[in-house]
């Protein structure tokens, strides 16, 4: 498949802010969606948000609110806006192209004092 690169993750106090993105290293996304999921250690990967390329978005409850999904009209590029960041959300972030059957090599969040 084509290969994705996650970016934009590292160090931030709670109550900050990070934009994380995912680009394709292909021509383009062959998808209808592109999601992004986290993994914290000891925790299994949970589903974040998810964005189709007609714009129909998809928000975890943990995360609504705060974080907006976002893609760039040329479709090889999806971002994640992450505002009000809390300590819960320290994880690695992959995105994924919808059936999320492969990932990148994910980009680390840490949300800490």
């Amino acid at each position: 498949q084509v290969p994705l690169v996650e970016s934009g993750g590292g160090v931030v106090q709670p109550g900050g802010s990070l934009k994380l993105s995912c680009a394709a290293s292909g021509p383009t996304f062959n998808s209808d969606a592109m999601g992004w999921f986290r993994q914290a250690p000891g925790k299994e990967r949970e589903f974040v948000a998810s964005i189709s390329w007609t714009g129909v978005t998809f928000y975890a409850d943990s995360v609504k609110g705060r974080f907006t999904i976002s893609r760039d009209s040329a479709k090889t590029t999806v971002y994640l806006r992450m505002n009000s960041l809390k300590p819960e959300d320290t994880a690695v972030y992959y995105c994924a192209p919808h059936p999320y059957n492969y990932w990148g090599q994910g980009t680390q969040v840490t949300v800490s004092s």
